[in-house]
């Protein structure tokens, strides 16, 4: 094969490598974990506080099956809290039947109940939700929900306990 022949794939390589690092990097990011939230915990602590699937879910940014939250069935008025911390999260007015098998909500109970960030998890960026107290991975926001926002709340029902009014 020809000197030049090589030298342009090497080329090619690297850049192809070069242009794919911020999307890997990403990948692996927890970037709701690497902000300061009002409700901070060590490793060890969340572990103590939470069961193995609720550590899962909120500090892992893990997915739990769809269908398999009782929160999914949840028609009582009430509200929607973070499993962790118990930050006031959704209201039950807001919530409604999306038929993906995960809690949805059309809207946070308030606009400083829960933050966003990129994740880039399966190759290609969606919404991350959070909790905005102590930063536990909710699930994601996506732009096919009802009026009037138009948004879906799609979180884990793992991530949150119900208290009924």
């Amino acid at each position: 094969m020809p000197d030049f022949a090589l030298k342009r794939r090497s080329l090619l390589g690297a850049a192809s490598v070069a242009a794919t690092m911020p999307m890997l990097a990403a990948c692996g990011a927890a970037p709701a974990q690497a902000k300061s939230f009002p409700i901070s915990k060590t490793e060890a602590q969340w572990r103590r506080k939470l069961t193995r699937d609720e550590f899962y879910i909120l500090r892992e940014a893990g997915t739990e099956r769809p269908f398999s939250s009782p929160l999914d069935r949840e028609k009582r008025a009430g509200t929607f809290v973070c499993a962790g911390c118990g930050n006031e999260l959704y209201s039950s007015a807001h919530k409604y039947d999306s038929g993906t098998g995960w809690p949805s909500f059309y809207k946070a109970i308030d606009s400083g109940a829960v933050g966003t960030s990129v994740d880039y998890k399966i190759g290609y960026p969606r919404t991350e939700v959070h909790c905005a107290d102590c930063g536990g991975h909710l699930g994601h926001i996506f732009g096919d929900g009802p009026q009037p926002t138009g948004k879906r709340h799609c979180i884990n029902g793992l991530a949150m306990d119900f208290i009924p009014a």
